[in-house]
């Protein structure tokens, strides 16, 4: 497609994103008076309702809330201009899904943005907008149309005529300035807080012709290239829209648009933010060089599979450059679900080798005008989580039905930790269709914005789920108190209705719950529903969603709003996760102890059977230091000490010398939890504190000694420079330091005896635990190796292939793998444990 002037079609060279970036910021910087500020990291500080930053406002948040501080800089921003780092993945703003299926979605961007706080307004906005497009950009006026609020008489709103009037004082002609209502052109920041009208400026790929009729319909040939907010409302928790004293402005423009458009391209990924990508994607394929290709016309998939390499490889190095890594939760959990999809592609589609995605980083890393956010400082950083072990997992999906069920859906998240959304995803794209009419065990009912929304509209309270730490020690027993509630709302999945039936799979949401739900790294609790003397209903998850807690249950009878119930928890499930929970505290404290201060938690999971704790560790843990780490925790369980907590202001507990908190937001107030240690002393205390303590919402126990005894069963590294533990408690642990005694005899010396002793050691285990089904399985797992080993060495000697000297069991089963020669059929395979990837 032509274009009508030089200066706006020029080829990549003339105009590199660079060159576009910098003029940009340089416009308002050097001509009007802005100041610059870096971009962010894009782990956003102090919001919880993010995941990741996803406009250039999130860190401006605080002048436009009124919540500065006035002793600091930001208060005295008056102009400001930048390049904002943005992810949309996960949570309201969520690219991830529509990346590669079409030419303009990413889930890494560049917002460029120019900012007034109680200086410019309106007009001033308006005419720098139009004149760096128009006269700097040189794009041509005759492309660029222009919306504006055209008022909502519902909300007792005016339409902006002042914005209106401006551009047509610009010299806008009528027919291209389009009025919208409150969907398109008003702005809000949440629920409350600061609002008002926005005017947005439209560009017209084609040219031409009238395309006012495409403006703000999807189409591909009429996109959106800059908003502009005017924050001159504050939206009050009645709904209410009171005049604020300050007016603001927030611009918003994405540079891969403006780049495609000022490159004179029709896909962000022909532009030269990208084609560097695209080649190097090239160079380690098996596959045809990328055409642009979408939809039917892009057979094999392959064009989206460039796509959605080039464009997740950007996001996790930024990511990792930033210090978000591949995790369990959160922000974490996200990116491990861009990593996995990446590395999917990778191998399925593109058919690269192992370790393609980490090839591709020093092309990232090399773009340095296209990304100048440092990330060359992050080079091995950045390479370590690309790990070629991620693409084992994959086979997984390899072989898969034209139809599978919700609960083959269901293992593969619950067993291989594949998110659910990525999971139908995955199977979307290969032509298969998740059976949601069968009732998968473990698919959870969450409730949709709207469904939330309706709540709150219903006057619906959040639940009040303090009881579930009113709990107590009573003659050395915990004593678990039953809770009554009463049932304020019921969710079928799909709306909130008033009644279920006997047999449906419902959402009770409750006045109150003693339940924990999942959240925090603790599996929720287990436990029963009481109706009537003679209904029961299983409770089978508990999650929190805005507020509210619900409870997923398969109902035995009729179950409607307004019914009394009684919550009562399985006490062992909860008395466990306790346990595992207060114990992953423990090991926090001591891996800090014994290894450093350096050491950061990066993920930890609580369930009632073990503990997971990942964390980063310079270098591997040698078996001197492991052992060090499990008599710390052994000697402040054996001290039965007790465990604090009390509820604080966020800003109080974070004065604490010695608090451990992990990488994200907190709410306030927040509950802090101090074993050994009153929190009195603590917020007295001006040294660094000697035990564990943690900003933490789950349930633990109130004294140490509780725990009974606790053993690492594995450590390993998950990828570079982060490692994991899995640890057991109490008979669990007994269980697997009677597997640990074994490691100190010598096959060599009695290979025979030696078979007899690991025969007798598991009867007398599977005796005394063979009610932990856990316990059971993980020494079976452990004895089948230790045979194996033995029959290693017993072949070899009666084959006279192996002359025994001193082959020691460690602790793993196995210090020694067998020759390859020898095929020992009916051996039971080591289990790995899953990838944090």
């Amino acid at each position: 497609i032509e274009n009508t002037t030089r200066s706006y079609r020029g080829s990549a060279p003339e105009l590199p994103a660079a060159r576009v970036r910098g003029t940009f910021l340089d416009f308002f910087r050097k001509e009007h008076g802005h100041l610059l500020v870096p971009s962010s990291p894009v782990r956003p500080r102090g919001d919880p309702s993010l995941l990741f930053v996803n406009a250039g406002m999130n860190q401006f948040k605080p002048i436009l809330l009124g919540t500065a501080d006035p002793r600091s800089e930001m208060a005295s921003y008056r102009r400001v201009t930048n390049s904002q780092k943005c992810v949309r993945a996960g949570g309201k703003h969520n690219d991830l899904e529509d990346v590669g299926r079409d030419l303009t979605h990413h889930t890494f961007f560049e917002m460029l943005g120019n900012w007034s706080f109680g200086d410019y307004f309106k007009e001033e906005a308006c005419r720098m907008a139009w004149s760096l497009l128009t006269e700097h950009y040189g794009i041509p006026a005759d492309r660029l149309y222009v919306s504006y609020f055209a008022g909502d008489a519902a909300s007792g709103l005016p339409a902006d005529e002042e914005t209106r009037q401006i551009w047509l004082d610009i010299g806008v002609p009528p027919r291209r300035l389009l009025p919208f209502g409150l969907k398109e052109n008003f702005w809000e920041m949440g629920d409350s807080g600061p609002c008002g009208p926005c005017t947005e400026i439209h560009y017209d790929h084609i040219g031409g012709r009238d395309a006012a009729t495409l403006v703000n319909t999807d189409s591909p040939d009429v996109v959106e290239i800059w908003n502009l907010v005017f924050m001159q409302y504050n939206r009050e928790v009645d709904q209410s829209l009171l005049l604020l004293p300050q007016f603001s402005v927030d611009t918003g423009m994405g540079l891969e648009r403006l780049v495609n458009i000022l490159q004179g391209k029709r896909s962000n990924y022909d532009t030269d933010l990208f084609t560097p990508l695209l080649h190097a994607i090239h160079q380690i394929s098996r596959v045809r060089p990328y055409s642009g290709r979408t939809g039917a016309a892009d057979v094999g998939k392959v064009d989206m599979a460039y796509r959605v390499v080039a464009d997740h490889i950007r996001t996790l190095s930024v990511c990792i450059a930033d210090g978000i890594h591949p995790g369990m939760s959160g922000a974490e959990l996200v990116l491990r679900r861009i990593l996995r999809r990446a590395v999917r592609f990778c191998v399925e589609v593109l058919q690269t080798p192992q370790g393609a995605l980490a090839s591709l980083v020093p092309t990232v890393i090399g773009s340095a005008v296209n990304f100048p956010f440092f990330l060359h400082e992050h080079n091995k950083v950045i390479i370590n989580p690309f790990s070629s072990k991620s693409s084992n997992s994959f086979k997984t999906l390899m072989s898969v039905c034209v139809t599978a069920s919700a609960s083959v859906a269901w293992s593969l998240h619950r067993d291989l930790g594949f998110p659910l959304d990525l999971v139908d995803l995955m199977l979307e794209e290969r032509g298969v269709q998740v059976d949601r009419q069968e009732n998968g065990s473990g698919l959870t009912l969450m409730l949709d914005v709207l469904s939330l929304a309706e709540l709150q509209r219903l006057g619906v309270p959040h639940t009040d789920d303090g009881l579930k730490y009113q709990y107590r020690l009573e003659q050395g027993r915990y004593v678990f108190p039953a809770c009554h509630a009463t049932v304020l709302a019921l969710y079928d999945g799909q709306t909130l209705v008033s009644e279920v039936s006997g047999g449906q799979c419902c959402g009770v949401i409750l006045d109150q719950t003693c339940f924990y739900s999942e959240q925090g790294g603790q599996s929720h609790d287990q436990g029963l529903t009481l109706v009537s003397q003679d209904v029961v209903y299983s409770v089978e998850e508990v999650v929190l969603a805005g507020g509210y807690v619900i409870h997923q249950v398969t109902a035995a009878d009729s179950l409607k709003t307004g019914d009394q119930v009684q919550l009562h928890l399985d006490q062992v499930h909860r008395l466990s996760c306790m346990v595992k929970h207060t114990a992953t505290h423990i090991l926090n404290f001591a891996l800090r102890k014994v290894l450093g201060s350096s050491v950061q938690q990066r993920g930890s999971h609580v369930a009632a059977d073990r503990l997971r704790f990942d964390f980063s560790v310079k270098g591997s843990l040698s078996v001197s230091q492991l052992q060090q780490v499990e008599r710390c925790v052994n000697d402040i369980i054996s001290a039965n000490q007790i465990v604090h907590s009390q509820v604080l202001p966020l800003q109080r507990a974070r004065s604490i010398r010695g608090l451990r908190t992990v990488d994200e937001v907190y709410p306030d107030p927040v509950r802090l939890v101090s074993v050994g240690v009153p929190v009195s002393e603590l917020l007295d205390n001006q040294t660094d504190t000697q035990t564990s303590v943690e900003l933490c919402c789950g349930t633990h126990l109130l004294q140490t000694g509780a725990i009974e005894d606790l053993v690492i069963v594995s450590e390993r590294q998950q990828v570079k420079g982060i490692s994991r533990i899995i640890a057991v408690t109490g008979q669990e642990a007994t269980r697997v330091s009677i597997i640990k005694s074994l490691s100190t005899v010598s096959v060599s010396s009695n290979p025979a005896g030696l078979w007899n002793e690991i025969r007798d050691n598991k009867n007398r285990a599977e005796t005394s635990f063979k009610s932990n089904f856990f316990s059971v399985s993980i020494f079976n797992l452990s004895v089948s190796v230790l045979y194996f080993d033995v029959r290693v060495v017993l072949r070899l000697e009666r084959w006279g292939r192996f002359c025994c000297r001193k082959w020691t069991l460690c602790q793993s089963g196995c210090q020694t793998p067998p020759p390859p020669v020898l095929t020992l059929p009916n051996v039971l395979p080591r289990r790995s444990e899953s990838s944090l990837m």
